[in-house]
């Protein structure tokens, strides 16, 4: 009678190697992309193709694309513009929060710092019925963004759902230091968001991570990203001093 046992640093699994080729992939189209940038066949201010053509170029998913497209991002080969909508901005500049928080507000100039509040997994029934999705497990990131002169300017509390890839973010802390790419490393790709802005005092706990003070008024930012797939790619909520963070908005009137 002969037993198999599975050899540590062995074959990937068929859902792991799938995953592997997926991250390949969006590399592969970010490298080709990159070198096309730099050799100066697609000139500085000149527009990219569109996802669509991109994916049918490269015969890759659209969100393969935009997996590829946050890579140059973060490298600052691209930039994104926003198109009509409602956007929050940071001292009277506009904020592109699809490469995440961080992104946005270093290309709006802003010098801030951000500190890890938290970082664990945990069981939040009520926030899974709330987004209406199965697992009720997930890992949560708070940070604190704080200016040079050390008063904190916002606070956010991001929930992504448990999976094989994140639930070593506890241990492991974010790639690069970038919540961004360690959700795109982990198939988390946004497609889709839902976004809700009103106005709050912090909890005792809230006002306590920022060092603010309990009757201080914060715009409260409410957003959902979805995967291509209608997965849950992020959930977050954060707290942004009116002081620097305003809600702009951009609309025709026909």
């Amino acid at each position: 009678m002969t037993t198999s046992r599975r050899i540590p640093g062995g074959p990937l699994s068929g859902r792991a190697a799938q995953r592997r080729v997926a991250q390949l992939k969006h590399k592969r189209v970010a490298e080709a992309l990159e070198r096309e940038i730099r050799r100066g066949r697609l000139s500085y201010g000149e527009r990219l193709p569109g996802e669509s053509a991109l994916a049918e170029r490269f015969a890759v998913s659209r969100n393969t694309v935009r997996a590829a497209l946050s890579e140059l991002g973060d490298a600052g080969l691209i930039t994104t513009r926003s198109g009509k909508g409602s956007f929050v901005t940071f001292d009277g500049q506009l904020l592109d929060a699809r490469h995440g928080w961080a992104r946005a507000l270093r290309d709006s100039g802003a010098q801030l710092s951000v500190t890890v509040a938290r970082c664990t997994r945990i069981h939040d029934l009520a926030l899974a019925k709330r987004l209406g999705v199965d697992g009720a497990e997930f890992v949560a990131i708070d940070r604190v963004r704080t200016r040079r002169s050390g008063r904190s300017v916002s606070y956010e509390c991001s929930r992504i759902p448990l999976t094989a890839e994140t639930a070593v973010i506890p241990e492991r802390g974010l790639v690069d230091g970038s919540l961004t790419r360690t959700l795109t490393d982990a198939g988390l790709i946004t497609a889709r968001s839902e976004q809700w802005v009103s106005a709050r005092r912090p909890t005792d706990q809230e006002a306590e991570a920022m060092g603010r003070d309990r009757d201080d008024w914060f715009l409260a930012v409410r957003r959902t990203n979805w995967t291509a797939t209608g997965g849950l790619a992020e959930h977050v909520e954060s707290l942004l001093d009116p002081a620097h963070f305003q809600l702009h908005q951009t609309f025709d009137v026909t």
